[in-house]
This record gives structure tokens, C-alpha cells and sequence, in this order.
């Protein structure tokens, strides 16, 4: 009877190779361990041959993967139609807040810049700005719409007949870009008018009274720039108002009748806007 040694291990240890020995693979075999299987290392002249697994089993199979972006587009849109939401809101707001008035005036003044660089300077656009705020944090939209309507009309008054002024002496200053000062002047009263209503001076029953103040503010000085503007550009004859001597066009204190009925056009119709916003129903 055959020793339990010689059937558990079928192939003696002293037959493999030792550590030292080649490791070419044409020089032994493998067997496995089982009296009824062997198999022979393949050759290493088939590299596709080598491995004892296919290697089609190893190679990974191909899936399907679909990135998904950090920020669903969802999530964007609603986040942009609450920002636009909130600023609509804000600048909707009833009473103006200062807030409001900040925002408003930044989104009017940037895309309304083309026409304020044509009739202020970069300083001016600043202290206009001032202006605008403080106007629309007293009477709100209207109140801005009264003061942007009075610039349009004064911006295209001095420009008419620009290179006439300007040959004759006449034109103002940077071609009519006017700056700090001449903003500062215009809208004193009116700025004055303004605070009044902010603090709420006289509670309600003078609030319609100084909202007269502004809006008469603003007609008297619309009426002064264009009586000026277009005496210079279409007076046949200009009159010092002290002595009503006869002087040229440009003439500081001199009055045209050409000028004064432009300027009192001017007047009328930034007070009928005045109307038409609701201020005196």
C-alpha cells in the first residue's frame, strides 16, 4: 500500500526548480493538483498567448457615463430670476429707499451713458448721479423722470448750432459738457426741495409744496438755459436787460425774443410733464 506522503504530493519537491535556477518557461511545467490534469506554460513567442486567462476577460467593458454638471442649468435659472426678481423688486419699491435709488440710478446711468457723456463731463456724470439718487429717494420714479427730462432738453438746446457758438466765441465750455458746478447750480433749490420731503418737514400738508418748489426749480432753470441757448444760435437782436441797449449774441445779461419765447416753451412743457406724472391732478 502506497504511503499517504507519496499520494497527497504526486510531484516531488526536489523536481521544481530552485529560486535560483532560469525561470524560462520552456524549462518546467505546471501541474495541477490533480493526478488527472496537466497543461504546459505557453510559449513566449505568442504574447497574446502568455497570460493562462484570455485577455479579451481583462479588458474592461464599456459603459455608458453621461457627466452631470456641478450646478444643474435649474439651479442657475432659478437663481438669475431671483437676483432679477429681487432687483425688480427693490427697485419697485414704495416708498424709494435709499437702496432703490442707488440701484436705479446705477442701471439708468449705465445704459443711458452715450447721452451723458455727450452733455456732462466725467465730474458732472458724478455729481449728477448724486442728483438722481437724491431725486428718486424723495419723489421716486417720477421725480427722476421730471429731472431726466429736463437734462434732454437742456443737452439738445446747447447743442444747436454748435459750430456757430463756437466760431463766434459764444458756445460753452467743452462744447457744452457741463460739469459739477453747473449741476450743483441747476438743482440747488430742487436738491433743497428734496431733503425737505426726505425728512418729511411739515409733515403732509407741505409736501405738495415742496414738490411745487422742485418742479419750479427746474422749469427756471430749463427756461434759462434754452432762452440763452437758442438767443445764441437764432437772435436776430439781443437787448442788455439793464439798459435794453443793443449787444452782441452772447452777451452776458443780454436777452434775445427769440431766446425768451424758446425759454418759456421750455418751461411749459417740463411743467405739463409735470401734469402728465400725477404730481398736480
Amino acid at each position: 500500500m502506497e504511503s499517504a506522503t507519496s499520494w497527497s504530493n504526486p510531484l516531488p519537491l526536489s523536481s521544481l526548480p530552485s529560486p535560483s535556477h532560469s525561470r524560462h518557461p520552456s524549462a518546467f511545467k505546471f501541474m495541477a493538483f490533480s493526478t488527472l490534469h496537466t497543461f504546459s506554460l505557453p510559449s513566449l513567442s505568442s504574447p497574446s498567448s502568455f497570460h493562462p486567462f484570455p485577455l479579451s476577460s481583462l479588458s474592461p467593458k464599456p459603459t455608458s457615463f453621461n457627466p452631470r454638471p456641478l450646478f444643474p442649468r435649474t439651479m442657475h435659472a432659478s437663481r438669475i430670476q431671483d437676483a432679477v426678481g429681487g432687483a425688480l423688486a427693490l427697485v419697485q419699491s414704495s416708498p424709494a429707499t435709499w437702496q432703490s435709488a442707488l440701484l436705479s440710478n446705477a442701471l439708468i446711468f449705465f445704459l443711458g451713458s452715450p447721452i451723458l457723456v455727450s452733455g456732462l463731463s466725467l465730474s458732472g456724470i458724478g455729481a449728477a448721479f448724486l442728483l438722481g439718487t437724491l431725486t428718486w429717494r424723495a419723489f421716486g420714479p417720477s421725480g427722476f423722470f421730471l429731472v431726466a427730462t429736463y437734462f434732454v432738453i437742456g443737452t439738445a438746446a446747447t447743442k444747436v448750432k454748435m459750430a456757430q457758438k463756437v466760431a463766434q466765441g459764444v458756445a460753452e465750455k467743452k462744447r457744452g459738457r457741463r460739469g459739477p458746478g453747473s449741476v450743483i447750480g441747476s438743482s440747488a433749490a430742487g436738491c433743497i426741495c428734496a431733503f425737505l420731503t426726505i425728512f418729511g418737514v411739515g409733515g403732509e400738508a407741505f409736501s405738495r409744496l415742496w414738490r411745487l418748489g422742485f418742479v419750479a426749480s427746474f422749469c427756471t432753470k430749463l427756461s434759462d438755459t434754452v432762452s440763452s441757448e437758442i438767443g445764441k444760435a437764432y437772435g436776430k437782436t439781443t437787448y442788455l436787460v439793464t439798459t435794453f441797449k443793443v449787444v452782441p449774441r452772447g452777451t452776458e445779461g443780454a436777452v434775445s425774443v427769440e431766446g425768451t419765447l424758446a425759454g418759456i416753451l421750455a418751461s411749459i412743457v417740463l411743467a405739463f410733464v409735470s401734469f402728465l406724472i400725477g404730481w398736480f391732478t
